[in-house]
């Protein structure tokens, strides 16, 4: 149906904009304010229109495949009115009451050729197949619909599944799943269909669509949908729709609203599943790790898009499969949560538990009292130590997501491949790594010169002026690269004038304590221009440096 979309910017500044191959599902994430909702808003008016509003920001075009049109006609052509006289070469075409007589000859041709005349294919065509779901009108599906004219052709989504067993049936397999009850249709509210869910499945489909006092007593027993939580109410809804309403198009924004993490992947998998062995297409706004993990789990072709907006610059970049299979199979990067990172702007990654917490507390004082110093929108993880912070923010840059690392200072006892592998995940030039291998190893043997512990007791102070002035090169080369060192040796080096001691969860612990929890209080720590809060906003410029270093491109 549709071929390929192409967008106005591409993966990175200034490079060629991005062109996506449709598969059945496409999912658009990326931070917030990055134009995944405009994006699906775009998509839905081409689809209805045949061309981009003059304000698209975001679609530059969509190219449509040929459709069969003795397959197809059969889904859009509407039998003739009482009264309503009907040329012999000429169809009615259309959904509901919105009805167009064309010629068969020139919507066969429009079919055959779609790109050749986009706003014909849409008014004709596309646009009764195109659905959007939004937080708007998810929950809304389910209320009761009238039952009209069963004996026509269906104009509702409850009247379909009261006609069609197979697809009620698959509607109750997946609600029975999710929510442990079964979906019934009840046709006893005088000339209305409702949704109920029953604790036990009707014993034939007499009992669920007749009149008959053993189906009105089975009804009666069933529990109405509009007392269920919203999360149920919009799960429901838009399996129903997908289901029931067979759109060709389908755009879905944030589905992951109301609904439990579990229930997201389970919908993202249902979804996905829904365009096995058909032409459908659906595309997906969200903010949900737990979505995303469902739709690739399915089995089914899927494109992720992430898009951003920084600096009045946008970007879309599509992810690869693979990519984003190796973060969820790889049972360190899913035990941290990385999969998250698709939806923040930046990403910090420190060595351990301790570290996150704190840098994270920095960084949310720098928001609220100097702001210009902060890191907005940014997911801060932990790995286990520092030779794992690579296995982290490796595969987030490979992805185009700004992330940053910071380890304590004895990374440079690291040599050989641990080193190697430390600039590797920074994307240093490998031109450069000899010289940086020279350098480390330099500095580590004044460190141990000096008979002191370059982590305990002072970090680069140890060294006399020039070995100080060697280290701050090399730690400024790799800062260069987003791969920030701890200068004062460790975590627990920062903020001395509080006199915390200990280690580890110990000190954390004391040092909250010292640095208050009162913005009210005198005792409250707040910004100042050195220390851990110069440090932050090293961090902060690099990660908000369009042009910056140990992305790749």
């Amino acid at each position: 149906m549709i071929k390929t979309i192409k967008l106005k910017f591409g993966r990175a500044p200034n490079t060629k904009p991005t062109s996506i191959a449709v598969t059945p599902v496409t999912v658009f994430v990326g931070p917030n304010n990055s134009g995944k909702s405009k994006v699906l808003s775009e998509i839905n008016n081409f689809c209805r229109k045949g061309k981009r509003n003059n304000d698209d920001a975001i679609l530059a075009s969509i190219e449509f495949e040929d459709v069969d049109y003795n397959k197809t006609i059969s889904e859009i052509e509407l039998k003739p009115n009482v009264n309503e006289n009907l040329q012999e070469n000429n169809v009615i075409i259309g959904k509901g009451n919105n009805r167009h007589i064309v010629s068969k000859i020139e919507l066969s041709k429009v079919f055959k050729t779609p790109n050749l005349k986009p706003e014909h294919f849409c008014n004709w065509f596309l646009q009764f197949s195109t659905i959007i779901l939004d937080g708007n009108n998810r929950i809304s599906l389910v209320r009761q619909q009238p039952i009209g004219d069963l004996q026509k052709d269906s104009q509702s989504s409850f009247q379909l599944l009261f006609k069609n067993d197979r697809k009620r049936m698959e509607v109750r397999r997946i609600i029975k799943e999710a929510f442990g009850s079964y979906f019934v249709i009840d046709p006893t509210n005088g000339g209305n269909l409702r949704v109920k869910l029953s604790n036990r499945p009707p014993k034939n489909n007499v009992e669920e669509r007749g009149l008959h006092n053993d189906a009105i007593k089975f009804h009666a027993n069933a529990e109405p949908i509009e007392g269920a939580s919203d999360g149920v109410k919009a799960f429901t809804g838009m399996i129903t729709e997908i289901i029931a309403g067979d759109p060709k198009i389908l755009l879905v924004d944030e589905p992951e609203a109301f609904l439990h993490p579990s229930l997201a992947h389970k919908l993202g998998k249902e979804i996905a599943t829904a365009t096995e062995g058909t032409n459908k297409r659906i595309f997906v706004s969200t903010h949900s790790s737990n979505f995303v993990m469902g739709c690739i789990q399915s089995g089914v072709p899927v494109n992720i898009i992430r898009l951003t907006y920084n600096n009045r610059t946008a970007t879309a970049r599509i992810l690869p499969n693979d990519d984003i299979m190796k973060l969820m199979r790889d049972p360190l990067l899913r035990s941290t949560g990385v999969l998250e990172a698709l939806f923040y702007k930046n990403v910090v990654v420190s060595e351990g538990d301790t570290d996150r917490a704190f840098y994270q507390e920095i960084n949310e004082r720098l928001l609220q009292f100097k702001p210009a110093w902060g890191i907005s929108n940014c997911l801060f993880l932990n790995a286990q130590n520092k030779q794992t912070i690579g296995r982290i923010i490796k595969p987030l840059r490979e992805l185009g997501i700004p992330a940053a690392g910071i380890t304590d200072i004895d990374v440079l006892k690291d040599g050989g491949r641990m080193w190697t592998n430390h600039l590797n995940s920074g994307f240093i030039p490998e031109a450069s790594h000899s010289s940086l291998q020279e350098q480390r190893r330099t500095i580590k043997s004044k460190f141990e010169n000096s008979g002191k512990d370059m982590k305990k007791q002072g970090g680069i102070k140890i060294l006399n002026d020039g070995d100080e002035d060697s280290a701050n090169n090399l730690f400024n080369t790799l800062d260069e690269y987003g791969l920030f060192t701890v200068r004062g040796g460790e975590v627990e080096s920062w903020l001395k004038f509080l006199n915390v001691s200990g280690h580890g969860a110990e000190w954390l612990i004391s040092i909250f304590e010292k640095m208050g929890a009162n913005p009210n209080t005198k005792k409250y720590l707040k910004p100042k221009t050195t220390d851990v809060w110069r440090f932050v906003k090293s961090l902060k410029d690099w990660l908000d440096n369009p042009k910056r270093k140990g992305i790749p491109s």
